[in-house]
């Protein structure tokens, strides 16, 4: 314990890095190119402050890594609002450049919320203008500007110190030198890279750029429900737009046709690919930028919201080595994640896995996967006839979209393949009609379906702020809920209420609710004889199936979720 204090003293920061480095949030390459850089500094920012700032390491991340190494607790928004106490001798302009927040003197004493307990520069400089020993502690930076706003009026925000910086000039639409020049300049640069980081620190999983006749509005979609931010002026639109284009590598001079593009960048320590999308509106292009962070996907049934019968169902048809198995929904419904889950759980040595996406969304270890690119004819269907002669065990079709492909999809599985795929349709026994009516032969479909999973998403009830309350009886007979509460007790339900870990929306995730259609003798009769949904619904629900609205009120009566949102995805 003395050699650790006594390093700390010697090199604290050295330490720190070395932990960071060891904790995987930053690799020793990257350090090494941030020494070189830092050394050229006048007066070199802290090694927390400047790993931060340049996006290696998230806020969060490096908060709670600096409360492990100092063995320090995180002070709570709640707590910098109740006990903040600037007092005169610190000007707001020093606080906010160096995120510090005096709170109320404790025996003689002055807490100071810092994001960078480590910076020695600061604390003395606090304890030199209040006349009082200091004692550093831990806060995020986030959380302390909105304390400051509230103390100091309405200050200007990040993105307004970046909107300085751009002359009268840039606010023009130009020619399209002029456009590329000011989308490469510094600040239309920060101002996207700003989106993109809110964007990751608020669980976004899309971005839209939207430019109105008098507005340039930026949505963050978060558990699956956009909620506005903060854009920059409509005059900046073309600059933004074409800063965009550029990072997916797209014909900024092309503003007449829709267009697709990804971008890879390192977002607060973490990989992140962002899928573009681009189509022409009345008042200029609106964009769309679709978020996949490799490191918090999760490919695990049970993380994703599956019930324990649903997975062992799931994995007796996996081990199945021919037929098809089908994932169906609306889009955004989780379906490509649930497809990925499985060829996880099946990606073995003794298996060869053959993917046709459009577009490959993640990367997979161990899996051959297929972009379809339709401008030089490599559809799905073209792409299937040539694995086919790939001898793979395995075969996951990104989307069945019309009959040529489902056919070759029907023949694959009848030649001993395992097949998966999506299909857009609202329920399980939708896609059985649904394929029927494509075009596909009866007799080929009940000799190779296995199975047909339809899903949506809900959002999960953030766990520290969810209240519980005792259902209406009305509510309760007509829904039927007793029966998903254990025997003898009340059925409880939950509301959300908000707090800070949830940023006030009483949700925090999502997970999915599920129906699993398994095919059997009586469905295959009632496919052959083209009976309507209806009949085979019943067919289903009679041999044990639970529908998704069922689904999602037994996961309401336990917690995870609510009524509200359950028939919000649901509509029944």
């Amino acid at each position: 314990m003395t050699d650790v204090a006594t390093s700390r003293q010697q090199d604290p920061e050295g330490v720190f890095v070395d932990r960071l480095i060891s904790a995987g949030l930053v690799s020793r390459s990257d350090i090494e190119r941030v020494t070189q850089m830092r050394t050229s500094q006048v007066e070199p920012l802290s090694w927390p402050t400047l790993l931060v700032r340049l996006g290696l390491v998230s806020e969060r991340d490096m908060a709670t890594a600096l409360a492990e190494y100092l063995h320090e607790p995180l002070v709570s928004a709640a707590i910098l609002s109740e006990r903040c106490d600037p007092a005169p001798g610190l000007s707001e302009r020093f606080m906010r450049e160096h995120q510090v927040l005096p709170l109320q003197i404790e025996n003689g004493c002055l807490p100071l919320a810092m994001s960078d307990p480590l910076n020695p520069f600061v604390i003395n400089a606090v304890a030199m203008a209040r006349d009082l020993p200091v004692q550093p502690r831990l806060a995020l930076g986030s959380e302390m500007m909105p304390v400051l706003d509230q103390l100091f009026g309405e200050g200007q925000s990040q993105m307004g110190d970046i909107l300085a910086d751009v002359s009268p000039a840039e606010e023009q639409e130009e020619s399209l030198e002029e456009l590329l020049d000011m989308a490469s300049g510094a600040p239309v640069i920060r101002l996207v890279n700003l989106i993109i980081q809110r964007a990751v620190a608020a669980r976004a999983s899309d971005i839209h750029i939207e430019p109105f006749e008098n507005q340039l509005k930026v949505r963050y979609r978060i558990d699956g429900v956009l909620q506005d931010s903060e854009a920059p002026p409509v005059q900046l639109s073309p600059a933004v737009i074409s800063r965009v284009k550029i990072m997916a590598r797209l014909n900024i001079a092309e503003r007449r046709l829709p267009q697709d593009g990804r971008i890879e960048m390192r977002v607060q320590g973490k990989d992140l690919d962002m899928r573009v999308s681009t189509v022409p509106t009345m008042h200029g292009e609106s964009v769309v930028l679709r978020l996949l962070n490799r490191e918090s996907i999760s490919f695990d049934f049970e993380s994703l919201g599956f019930t324990e019968d649903c997975r062992r169902q799931l994995d007796e048809l996996l081990a199945i080595p021919n037929g098809m198995i089908l994932v169906t929904g609306p889009t955004g419904s989780g379906k490509t994640t649930t497809l990925y889950t499985a060829l996880h759980q099946l990606n073995t040595h003794e298996r060869k896995l053959i993917t046709v996406e459009d577009p490959v969304e993640y990367q997979l270890e161990g899996i051959n996967q297929i972009q379809v690119q339709s401008s030089i004819g490599l559809s799905f269907a073209n792409a299937l006839r040539s694995i086919v002669r790939q001898d793979p065990d395995v075969i996951m079709v990104g989307e069945t979209r019309d009959l040529e492909t489902a056919r070759i999809c029907v023949q694959s599985a009848l030649t001993g393949h395992l097949v998966l795929s999506t299909l857009h349709t609202n329920d399980a026994v939708s896609s059985i009609t649904r394929l029927l009516e494509m075009g596909v032969e009866d007799y080929l479909l009940t000799s190779t379906l296995n199975a047909v999973l339809a899903q949506r998403l809900v959002r999960k009830l953030c766990p520290h702020c969810r209240e519980a309350h005792d259902a209406r009886p009305e509510l309760e007979r007509d829904m039927e809920l007793a029966r998903f509460a254990p025997a003898g007790r009340p059925v409880q339900l939950w509301r959300a209420a908000g707090c800070e870990h949830c940023q006030g929306t009483g949700y925090y995730g999502r997970l999915v609710i599920h129906e699993l259609l398994q095919m059997n003798d009586e469905i295959r009769r009632l496919a052959l004889d083209h009976a309507d949904a209806g009949r085979m619904q019943a067919a289903a629900r009679a041999a044990g199936m639970r529908s998704m609205y069922e689904d999602g009120c037994m996961k309401a009566v336990q917690g995870l979720t609510n009524l509200e949102e359950v028939i919000r995805v649901t509509q029944e």
